[in-house]
């Protein structure tokens, strides 16, 4: 029992930030994931005095990834019930073309601004419509939920860190007149310490096996997929492979670096 809760609280602080790194990658890949449903549904018209080139517009700005020329037929069938068709024919001549731009990538509002402004710049374009208040918005709410979740993480990070090398420090302590016996017969100083790398690597190992499990769980879990499902995007939660080698490095790196931390600052106050 005792040696249980001897590795428990070093356990949940390395949990902690393995859970609060994760969920900060889960929060990634959905921002991006979400940005492409964006993109494909985002765009911007452009209004043309005459018909121009569909590859013309493609190379006005790098981020055009297509250009569809809007019919005007619709707009025509509403004004020409009272109309002739030669008139008609006419009003097809005379009305503006509309060409409707998709974007590779949802831009960003400084994007947006460049993009309308080089559109401008042609003769033949009179007018851009960018829907530049609902896009400033919706980027907005993803900046700041980005950066919430970011501030979260590392809070989250600095707290658990700080309680990590109290515990570590603890263990220093009870073992400290082990490892002063040991240095009064030459023992080197990381052979004295051996004890609390130990610890250090063996809690790394069950805070990493224990994230996994959990993540394992959620990603299969069906509550969080209909929560995906109904914001209409689909990301990988977690890779059993990625992003377990990357929790297992953290732990470890985290562990043996403040454990090296402690030792060090041991050896200055003897």
């Amino acid at each position: 029992m005792r040696s249980v809760k001897n590795h428990f609280s070093l356990v949940i602080a390395l949990l902690s930030i393995l859970f609060s790194m994760q969920v900060f990658l889960i929060a990634e890949r959905s921002i991006e994931a979400y940005k492409v449903n964006l993109a494909q549904n985002y765009s911007v018209i452009a209004v043309s005095k005459k018909q121009l080139e569909i590859d013309e517009i493609l190379k006005i700005n790098n981020i055009i990834s297509d250009v569809k020329e809007l019919s005007p037929d619709s707009v025509i069938e509403r004004l020409s019930s009272d109309m002739r068709s030669a008139n008609v024919e006419l009003l097809k001549l005379t009305m503006p073309k509309f060409y409707k731009l998709s974007l590779t990538h949802y831009p960003t509002p400084n994007e947006v601004k460049n993009l309308k402004s080089d559109l401008l710049k042609s003769s033949s374009i009179k007018k851009v419509e960018d829907f530049s208040h609902t896009h400033d918005t919706t980027y907005k709410l993803l900046l700041l939920f980005k950066n919430v979740v970011t501030l979260f993480a590392i809070v989250v990070l600095i707290v658990t860190i700080l309680l990590i090398i109290k515990e570590l420090r603890i263990w220093q302590y009870k073992h400290n007149e082990r490892m002063s016996i040991m240095g009064l017969f030459g023992a080197a100083l990381w052979l004295r310490s051996a004890v609390l790398f130990r610890l250090a690597i063996v809690d790394a190992l069950i805070a990493s096996f224990l994230a996994f499990g959990i993540f394992v769980y959620l990603s299969s879990s069906p509550w969080v997929l209909e929560q995906f499902n109904t914001i209409g995007i689909n990301i990988v939660i977690f890779n059993q492979v990625d992003d377990l080698l990357l929790i297992l490095g953290v732990a470890m790196s985290i562990s043996i670096l403040l454990a090296s931390l402690i030792v060090l600052g041991h050896k200055e106050e003897a």
